[in-house]
């Protein structure tokens, strides 16, 4: 009699084990996917990297080189679809294949991110002036396309928004396609103001800051010509602008330039 109640008693306790087991088995079936790891990670990795590679990165200006259009502390957005996708379009240059797809050819005057040949690690942005096959000489400052002067007009001084105050000279500059923006002339004579004849090779274009004698563009060395694969994408838009450190909240009220915030860039 008790061995057939102990006997009992066992077949009770493997029973509860195995409900036990298919209780852990079926909460295991029911875990979801937004649960897991896996999940996190294409949230938290994928997905930006995806749309920073595909769509719009952000871009900080650390230089004068662009002045007035973009200011040194101006956090923009720029369109990675615009002249379609080659290495350069994803983070550290990674080489997924040569040349580039979807391409699409970038209009003189566009302002572009790029990366120079001297230095593909390194992002630079100019304006496009001369197009592949273009002859282009700066002479006593002005610019030449072609043979033909760009025209140009002055108009009012740009005053820097630092304890300086400092006025510098501007004009309005207008492209053969009709292209309008204001460069600055810093210089009346700078080393940069009288140059030799470019002519843009194939598969290259030639690009200047507007900020005309505080540049270093297709005029030096240090960028040259820069090859259509180089592009990275247009940039559109000044999302904010701060004359101090983005990361300084508290000091905003005084750093923030709110005139330029969601500006087209042109």
């Amino acid at each position: 009699m008790n061995t057939e109640t102990s006997t009992n008693n066992d077949t009770d306790d493997n029973n509860n084990k195995d409900d036990k087991e298919e209780d852990i088995k079926n909460k295991k079936v029911k875990v979801k996917f937004y649960e897991t790891w896996t999940f996190i990670i294409f949230i938290c990795v994928i997905v930006p990297f995806a749309f920073r590679s595909l769509f719009y990165a952000p871009f900080h200006i650390p230089s004068s080189s662009m002045k007035s259009t973009l200011l040194i502390g101006d956090f923009l957005f720029v369109n990675k679809s615009s002249y379609g996708y080659s290495r350069y379009s994803f983070p550290f240059g990674i080489g997924f294949f040569e040349g580039r797809i979807s391409d699409k050819a970038p209009e003189r005057g566009d302002v572009i991110v790029f990366r120079p040949s001297t230095a593909t690690y390194i992002d630079f942005i100019k304006r496009l002036v001369g197009m592949p096959g273009d002859k282009i000489q700066v002479k006593k400052g002005e610019l030449y396309i072609n043979g033909s002067k760009v025209d140009r007009v002055k108009i009012d001084d740009f005053i820097e928004d630092d304890e300086t105050g400092r006025s510098i000279t501007r004009y309005r500059e207008t492209l053969p396609n009709g292209v309008s923006y204001d460069v600055l002339d810093d210089n009346k004579n700078g080393a940069l103001d009288n140059t030799d004849i470019f002519v843009v090779p194939d598969g290259h274009y030639f690009f200047m800051g507007d900020n005309r004698d505080n540049s270093a563009d297709s005029r030096t060395d240090t960028v040259g010509f820069v090859p259509a694969e180089n592009l990275v994408g247009k940039a559109e838009r000044i999302i904010v602008s701060t004359k101090g450190s983005i990361w300084k909240f508290w000091t905003w009220g005084s750093t923030i330039r709110s005139d330029r915030a969601f500006n087209s860039i042109e």
